[in-house]
């Protein structure tokens, strides 16, 4: 099955045939004899085998054909100057793969890696309730399976009420302020759990938790786009979510030990897990602060004077990331967005189908997933064995979160990715479906270890709505729309397994196999709808004339995904 990216498509005005090819001036246009540097072969035309993409003359010119070479679209989508990278931009710069590559692994380690580990921290305090589980937690404070559903439920809730208001925040005072500002609040209310004294406690810090985590991985992806093109997007993310997994593996084995001080000074060893693991978090967030400049070219600061990025760098990362996606450069990183624009955004059609996804396509493998620990203390394994049988999930859902991902690349289609993990866990629920008393608790184990241990697309799909979006202020809310349908799907997911279906969940069960084949329906209908809308619209793009299609995007008041020349990615 062909796929087609989300792009808009120009009218050329250079010539794509090789890495040596010579083009006219697209920036004199009074003087048709000015030469203007060459640009790369486009590497969308380039042939890929299935293991592996082109591989490039390091030597060889890198800087891709876009808008910015024909004259007309130039002026169209010239950055504003308020825009805080203008400085950098432009549409003349040339760069060869070799310098392009280096650029690319300097952002990995400076950007990419710390928000892993701002990743790391958010993960840390999220999922340690499930190690405090095997410790007694719900005994000590006298709560119920169904009270842990309900703070889930809570948490869930009001993660989803905070998402739009914390991108909006964001997008006024910039990530970079922003993002830190959460870690430390919700690090208060993390180590703070140290002191929970019954229901009522434990459902206020559920909620406070929520509030303040919610919107964190939008910003953090809304972050990364200003450093990242398309293509290296969703890869970057599927190692962005690593470090989700590496939490939960690393939290396992801190919670065995810290859960070992049970008894000191009368306290249970979910305490201090809470406390020091929250402690952890202050700690990143303080010095995210430090490690999180507002933009590739404001590096600069006062306990950093020579910034992380030279002059022609900058140069590079900034008209790199343009000429791949030009819609970048149309809000600067301290402007909100205005009521009519989220107005407007919300109403856009195109993407309800990715976000009514976003609410069950991971809800067949999240119950499973998130009992597993309650699960085995159930069938008789202790605190620490709990714990220890957790982490073989972990790392299988680590290792399958990074083949789906580049898997996602190598055949460049979403929906088959995205429809795979159903296909995948189907089998898984129904044998977990078959299972009695009597069924061996090895075998659960086994059974809920794969279902647990399920590739983890969400990076596609966070990848996939970004791409469809088109402009920094639709990515701002629709990313932010988007999760918070899939927390709407975390609440579905809490409410799955009930108290009177335990220990064994039958009724449960039937749900999330009924739900894994309604999936596999509905992202077969997201695949005809978007490739509908494309189909049309190359039939009308064609069958206008060169003069036509640039009177269209001069007079035309279509805006981000709406307009003509922009293509859906499915």
């Amino acid at each position: 099955m062909s796929t087609v990216l989300a792009k808009p498509y120009y009218a050329k005005a250079v010539s794509e045939g090789s890495d040596t090819a010579s083009t006219k001036s697209a920036f004199s246009p009074t003087d048709s004899t000015v030469e203007v540097p060459t640009l790369g072969a486009p590497v969308s035309e380039q042939k890929a085998s299935f293991w592996r993409q082109p591989k490039h003359n390091l030597d060889a010119v890198a800087t891709q054909p876009s808008v910015f070479d024909d004259p007309t679209t130039l002026e169209q989508y010239r950055p504003p100057p308020q825009w805080e990278n203008t400085h950098r931009f432009d549409p003349a710069a040339r760069w060869t793969w070799r310098e392009e590559y280096r650029i690319v692994r300097r952002i990995d380690w400076l950007i990419m890696l710390w928000a892993c580990v701002m990743f790391f921290s958010l993960d840390l305090d999220r999922s340690n309730i499930s190690q405090a589980n095997t410790d007694n937690f719900l005994k000590d404070l006298g709560l119920t399976t169904n009270d842990f559903n309900l703070g889930n439920t809570l948490f869930k809730l009001c993660f989803l009420i905070a998402e739009l208001p914390s991108q909006l925040i964001s997008k006024r005072v910039g990530p970079d302020v922003w993002i830190p500002s959460q870690m430390v609040l919700w690090s208060f209310v993390s180590l703070g759990q140290f002191w929970l004294t019954g229901r009522g406690s434990f459902l206020a810090t559920r909620c406070l938790l929520g509030f303040m985590q919610g919107g964190f991985i939008p910003d953090v992806i809304l972050y990364l786009s200003y450093f990242y093109t398309k293509k290296e997007l969703p890869v970057r993310l599927a190692w962005f979510w690593v470090s989700n997994y590496m939490a939960e593996i690393v939290g396992a084995f801190i919670a065995t030990g810290l859960l070992k001080l049970r008894g000191v000074n009368g306290k249970a060893g979910w305490r201090y897990l809470f406390l020091i693991e929250g402690g952890l978090t202050l700690g990143i967030g303080i010095a995210s602060f430090f490690m999180m400049p507002p933009s590739p070219t404001q590096t600069k600061a006062w306990f950093r004077p020579k910034g992380w990025f030279t002059e022609r760098e900058e140069t590079i990362m900034v008209n790199r990331v343009l000429r791949d996606d030009p819609s970048k450069s149309n809000m600067h990183n301290r402007e909100g967005l205005s009521l009519k624009m989220i107005w407007n955004i919300l109403k856009d059609w195109r993407m309800w189908p990715i976000y009514a996804m976003g609410i069950i396509f991971m809800v067949p493998v999240t119950p499973p997933q998130t009992y597993l620990t309650l699960s085995l203390r159930n069938l008789g394994y202790t605190t620490t064995q709990s714990n220890l049988l957790s982490i073989p999930s972990k790392f299988l859902g680590m290792v399958f979160l990074v083949l789906w991902c580049y898997f996602s690349e190598i055949i460049d289609s979403r929906i088959i990715t995205l429809a795979s993990v159903q296909l995948y866990a189907l089998p898984l629920l129904i044998a977990l479906y078959t299972f009695t008393s009597e069924t061996s608790p090895w075998v659960y184990f086994a059974v809920v270890t794969l279902i647990a241990g399920f590739p983890y697309v969400h990076p596609v799909q966070v990848a996939w709505a970004s791409t469809n979006s088109a402009g920094v202020g639709t990515r701002t809310v629709s990313a932010s729309i988007y999760n918070m349908f899939v927390q709407a799907g975390g609440i579905v997911s809490a409410n799955v397994y009930r108290d009177d279906d335990k220990p064994l969940y039958k009724r449960g069960n039937r749900v999330l196999i009924a739900i894994c084949v309604l999936n596999m329906v509905l992202y077969l209908g997201i695949y005809f709808f978007y490739k509908g809308i494309n189909q049309r619209r190359d039939r009308i793009w064609n069958s206008w004339t060169a003069k036509e299609q640039h009177e269209y995007l001069e007079t035309t008041k279509d805006k981000g995904n709406a307009r003509m020349n922009f293509r859906f990615a499915y």
